[in-house]
């Protein structure tokens, strides 16, 4: 990719902050478009473009010129309101005309391995499942899903999408409510009860940050047919699990306290990941427990526990 020109949408995010990082020294020129970084010191020597997902004129600024745009920007959340997810269709729609205008080479575009599925009847999930999301979020990734196949049949438009399962890991702050690991080490690290809703039982596939941005980086140089890639670690862990390990590795257990279940939870979701092996060259390399302590090392060391 050395000489490849990138612009990463939502390079201020917890994906988009670990993804700039990486490629920083790495590209011809890097950008990054959203409301600022998270973490300036983190990403010092990326090109802002400051501005939201709404707006066109700045967004067309930061994609013009580019080969490959990484599309992570999101201000919905799995139990968003619809309006916050039909928003983030909408300015989607308009971003693939400035890429199919200003010929952009790809898109390499973050979809949700949770919530594009619905309840899967099979686990692992694998990609060709049936899609039956059961909030307006999955909705949303999935019509976005379809639009970038559309632009490519229609404009030879390229692009790559990853389902990532349960990213975690440093710079995850859990500030939108997402990223259950983050926001029980913050608790705990801070002496106060981590929240579970329902049992407990609720089991989710959960991957590695520095795992995700290597499969962003593979898809945007993927030379094979698929298009469409699972990325989680295969391997499926409840909340209650999730806390046991916690306590192991901050040397005592977290205090507990449950809350009423949301319907928005699908009870299972775990991916298949054999695509991305086969076809993607990838597999998650992270082991569990140190990616556990590397989080937990990085929310101390940031004064966030």
């Amino acid at each position: 990719m050395r000489s490849t020109k990138c612009v990463v949408l939502g390079g201020g995010g917890f994906i988009g902050t670990n993804l700039c990082r990486y490629l920083l020294g790495r590209v011809a020129e890097l950008r990054a478009f959203g409301y600022g970084p998270s973490f300036p010191d983190a990403v010092r020597g990326v090109v802002w473009h400051e501005g939201g997902f709404d707006d066109a004129g700045r967004l067309a600024a930061a994609v013009d010129g580019c080969d490959t745009v990484f599309h992570l920007i999101s201000s919905a959340t799995p139990a968003s309101p619809v309006g916050d997810t039909v928003a983030d269709l909408t300015a989607t729609l308009r971003l693939l005309e400035l890429c199919r205008a200003g010929a952009v080479g790809r898109i390499v575009f973050v979809s949700s391995g949770g919530t594009v599925y619905g309840v899967p009847a099979t686990v692992p999930t694998p990609e060709d499942a049936p899609t039956d999301p059961i909030t307006a979020y999955g909705i949303a990734k999935l019509a976005i899903e379809k639009h970038l196949a559309l632009y490519r049949h229609l404009h030879g438009l390229d692009y790559r999408i990853l389902r990532v399962a349960n990213p975690f890991g440093p710079f995850q702050t859990a500030g939108k409510g997402q990223g259950v690991i983050a926001a029980f080490l913050r608790r705990a690290l801070a002496g106060q009860p981590v929240e579970i809703w329902g049992t407990g039982d609720v089991v989710r596939d959960y991957v590695y940050v520095d795992d995700v941005v290597e499969a962003l980086v593979l898809a945007a140089t993927h030379a094979g047919d698929e298009r469409l890639f699972n990325i989680g670690s295969g391997v499926g862990r409840s909340l209650a699990a999730i806390v046991d390990d916690l306590g192991a590795v901050l040397g005592r257990p977290p205090e507990i306290v449950h809350r009423e279940g949301r319907a928005v939870d699908v009870p299972r979701s775990v991916l298949d990941i054999t695509r991305a092996r086969h076809d993607l060259g990838w597999e998650p390399r992270t082991d569990w427990h140190d990616g556990l302590r590397r989080t937990r090392d990085w929310i101390a060391a940031a004064g966030l526990g």
